[in-house]
């Protein structure tokens, strides 16, 4: 996707410690519902937008970071959250270079948000419904 349509998206944690800003339009919003992201956001699935890396500016305090190499993509996926409050904040990887995926609920403004891709579809809960125009796709992203 290009990157001509600027969208200014700001957001950060619960306590305020961590601040990110980008004013690069998201490359993609996506839904997904692996077991991993489900563990990680403590709900049915996590939210995110992707935007390039060296796209966004985090500011504040310094995010801890687990290496989460329990994926099946065979890439080690990088889960950053707030050192004071937890908030899982972005995630990054080998399986998408270049990527990082903020989490759609630390934005300030999160009304913008509406994801065109739905991935790990297998590992859905069967009570989450899934609009009928979005991309589905059983695994990871094509």
């Amino acid at each position: 996707m290009s990157h001509t349509n600027v969208l200014e998206v700001r957001g950060g944690c619960l306590c305020g410690a961590v601040r990110y800003a980008s004013n690069t339009k998201p490359d993609m919003v996506v839904v997904c519902h692996c077991a991993n992201c489900q563990k990680n956001t403590g709900s049915a699935f996590a939210i995110t937008f992707a935007v390039p890396r060296d796209a966004i500016r985090i500011t504040g305090d310094t995010l801890l970071t687990y290496q989460d190499n329990s994926g099946s993509s065979g890439h080690t996926f990088h889960r950053s959250f707030c050192s004071h409050c937890g908030s899982p904040l972005a995630g990054y990887g080998g399986a998408y270079p270049g990527l990082i995926f903020i989490k759609a609920g630390t934005l300030d403004d999160p009304s913008w948000v509406k994801p065109s891709t739905h991935i790990w579809c297998c590992s859905k809960q069967p009570w989450v419904s899934i609009e009928p125009d979005a991309r589905r796709l059983t695994r990871d992203l094509d």
